[in-house]
């Protein structure tokens, strides 16, 4: 068991449920998946973008990513339908946890000038988004192997009904938000 899953278990269910006073159980939010999205405005003229960007991508989610495709023509963009443009990867279950564990401990201590995570990110239904700049701080990307440094999106999918609900349990369970 991961520390953040020991944590949601231990510390953060008692907490929340004293917050916001569930009578069930069921109630209390939960971290449902954790996706990772890389979009790569780039790669419509160099297509070995996108290879290095599902390097990445895997190296840091231990699993390997789908490539996201237009969904129509943009000629302003000389973009086709169907063309590559990007990443994904969901994670849940044990690899989430896992990765939840190495971005707090690891990957969000490492980012330059680090103050904490921006309280803006909430999406009005429980859902939290951050940006990374610059990919580089996960210890397990080789940057030889990297033609350009990259930044990503991470979204938190809770299973929380409002954002307050969900900014408890993401604190709780170790994501550090700026005071």
């Amino acid at each position: 068991m991961s520390l953040v899953q020991k944590r949601y278990k231990e510390e953060a269910i008692g907490k929340l449920k004293q917050e916001f006073d569930y009578k069930n159980v069921m109630q209390i939010p939960k971290l449902e998946k954790v996706v990772l999205n890389a979009g790569l405005g780039e790669a419509v003229q160099n297509a070995k973008i996108i290879d290095n960007a599902v390097y990445a991508m895997t190296q840091i989610s231990g699993q390997k990513p789908v490539v996201t495709k237009a969904k129509k023509s943009i000629a302003t963009y000389k973009l086709r339908e169907g063309q590559a443009i990007g990443c994904k990867v969901t994670l849940r279950g044990r690899r989430m946890y896992d990765f939840l564990d190495r971005f707090f401990t690891v990957a969000l201590p490492r980012v330059r000038d680090f103050r904490g995570v921006p309280k803006k990110g909430f999406d009005g239904r429980g859902n939290y988004t951050m940006g990374i700049k610059e990919q580089i701080v996960f210890p397990e990307i080789n940057i030889d192997k990297l033609d350009k440094v990259r930044g990503m999106d991470i979204t938190f999918v809770t299973t929380a009904q409002t954002d307050a609900e969900a900014k408890s349990l993401l604190e709780n369970m170790g994501l550090p938000f700026r005071k």
